[in-house]
């Protein structure tokens, strides 16, 4: 029971992360099309970054989820107590995740740095601990090496996209404040088509992750 439970919490993170990438990614359209309103974009902007938590809750409960599970299935030693924070530390940053999501605009910069810097140390911790799992420094099954890599690429793709959409915002307030614009309506397209092949490979990334749990084959 136990380790059915698990594995369908595993088995979910994909499942919505995909399913929210998706959605946003269907849902940019609206917002770079320069037939619909000021209003109508705005709201496409808020749907979008709303529906974008689903895959950003995937990422931070992908590891907890993951690890559990591998030591339930005695892949992975790990004792109770450095499980526990675990799962601790990966609720206070989802908590964190949270809270610049609801917040927005609220939260102070330091927060939105503590953010970037935790996502910063998941990309290198995972892509250390993978590597010492494919050369068996840590003795797991190499596909769960792979996975982490995956997951760090993911995190590390991320981080590139919010650099990408940096220009957004002030194309986004122009628009807001002054109407479309040629210009804005450019810009917001360029932003938008700039991330789209980033997206592309972190899907790419989960599906490799995916067949690799589902499959163990290595």
């Amino acid at each position: 029971m136990q380790i059915a439970l698990l594995t369908l919490l595993h088995i979910l993170i994909p499942v919505y992360w995909l399913g929210g990438d998706l959605g946003a990614f269907y849902g940019s359209r609206f917002l770079v099309d320069p037939k619909r309103s000021v209003s109508e974009r705005m709201l496409a902007l808020k749907i979008l970054n709303d529906i974008d938590m689903a895959p950003r809750t995937a990422l931070i409960l992908a590891l907890p989820t993951g690890l559990t599970l591998a030591v339930v299935k005695s892949w992975l030693f790990i004792s109770p107590i450095l499980m526990l924070l675990m799962w601790i530390l990966a609720f206070a940053w989802l908590g964190l995740a949270w809270l610049l999501h609801v917040r927005h605009g609220g939260p102070s910069e330091s927060l939105r740095k503590l953010d970037l810097a935790v996502r910063y140390l998941i990309f290198i911790g995972l892509l250390l601990a993978g590597g010492a799992c494919l050369i068996k420094f840590i003795d797991v099954p190499i596909f769960i090496g792979f996975k982490m890599i995956a997951l760090s690429l993911c995190v590390l793709m991320g981080l590139i996209v919010r650099r990408m959409l940096k220009p957004l915002g002030p194309a986004i307030a122009e628009m807001k404040m002054d109407g479309p614009s040629p210009d804005s309506d450019q810009a917001i397209a360029n932003v938008i088509s700039q991330t789209q092949p980033a997206v592309l490979v972190i899907w790419g990334l989960v599906l490799v992750a995916s067949y690799l749990g589902l499959a163990t084959p290595l």
